[in-house]
């Protein structure tokens, strides 16, 4: 009589069961995320809130307890959006993109919003010299500066003035970049030489002495700074377009294009600058922020856009000599703005550069 040695059956989980068995698990899990998030958020906004009211706290504990309270608040928010979407949510990215189409809108409508007076210092003698600032309600509600001139508006009025500059740089050093660094990696030769050493030569001068050159010969306008920071932008556009354009010029649809008779000027155009383009412009999104730095920087040493006109670098320096002590929202207001805008477009520069570039590495 013959008999089996085979054990008992095992039987393998079918979806049906492993779906069974992992509902409960996930319905739990978010349902957990979801209260954490309802505790965190409302906690870091109190916190927040109280640490911008209390005026008998240090300004340095103050500031401490109010990112503090900003953390919790975001950290909560991302717990409660996660578990409503069922996965993880990216809500750093889309509050500074939120924040850039608020300073950006703001900026562009400056003109138009009825703000209080941000650059007439005559007209400012009426006005209280460093008031305190007064919330939403009030007449000056991120208080005034020595001269009596509104906080708030000269903020919105610098983000005008800072983003110009820095826009308007991108641009022509994207262009002229761009365009250089396409011709030079497609024609090579003498003509790349040539560009290289050029480009290299910018490159090898510090940037920040080259503005200081620029600054004390260029007389102090939109324009002048907008043209004297494209030169810091034109040599990375440059070797970027160049390494792209070599890569590109040598895959098989431009051989075949060039074999079959296409002009050099058709292959640039139509093959060529299609593939080219969106590193570079990846690349301007994250020389914006640069820019804005830049132009700060120049502005604060007092050889950018001058007084009474505003931007973030010159409202930052009015908190020299001791002026932050007794009054930080001076300094505070302008240099927050500054770097969330800077934050937030590193942050989109960073996702371009990951979905455009082919370099970028894809995490």
């Amino acid at each position: 009589m013959a008999c089996s040695t085979r054990g008992p059956a095992v039987l393998a989980p079918t979806p049906e069961t492993t779906e069974t068995v992992t509902a409960p698990v996930r319905g739990r899990s978010r349902r957990v995320a979801l209260l954490a998030g309802v505790i965190l958020l409302p906690a870091g906004i109190a916190l927040a809130w109280w640490a911008a009211s209390a005026a008998v706290l240090v300004t340095l504990v103050r500031m401490i307890l109010l990112v503090a309270g900003v953390l919790l608040a975001i950290t909560g928010l991302g717990r409660v959006a996660g578990a409503v979407r069922g996965k993880p949510v990216d809500v750093v990215f889309g509050l500074a993109m939120a924040w850039l189409v608020l300073v950006v809108s703001a900026a562009a409508l400056a003109p138009w919003l009825p703000l209080n007076n941000h650059a007439d210092a005559v007209a400012g003698l009426s006005s209280p010299v460093f008031a305190e600032p007064g919330g939403l309600g009030a007449e000056h509600p991120l208080g005034t500066n020595n001269f009596g001139l509104d906080v708030l508006a000269r903020t919105v009025h610098g983000a005008r003035t800072s983003l110009l500059v820095a826009l308007v740089a991108v641009l022509v050093g994207t262009v002229v970049g761009g365009l250089v660094g396409l011709v030079s990696g497609f024609v090579r030769g003498t003509t790349d030489q040539v560009v290289g050493i050029l480009s290299n030569t910018l490159l090898a001068v510090p940037p920040l002495i080259l503005l200081i050159a620029l600054g004390t010969v260029l007389d102090p306008s939109v324009r002048s700074i907008a043209f004297a920071l494209s030169l810091l932008t034109i040599p990375s556009m440059v070797r970027l377009a160049r390494a792209n354009t070599i890569t590109v010029a040598q895959r098989e649809y431009v051989l075949a294009a060039r074999a079959l008779g296409a002009a050099p000027g058709r292959l640039m155009v139509r093959e060529v600058l299609p593939n080219v383009l969106l590193p570079v412009l990846s690349l301007a999104v994250v020389m914006i922020s640069v820019l804005v730095v830049a132009e700060a920087s120049l502005s604060f040493l007092g050889i950018g856009i001058e007084q009474p006109e505003p931007t973030w670098g010159n409202m930052i320096a009015e908190g020299q000599g001791g002026v932050m002590e007794d009054h930080p929202f001076i300094l505070v207001v302008p240099g927050v703005c500054l770097f969330l805008t800077v934050f937030s477009f590193n942050l989109l520069g960073e996702r371009a550069q990951k979905r455009w570039d082919p370099r970028s590495t894809k995490l």
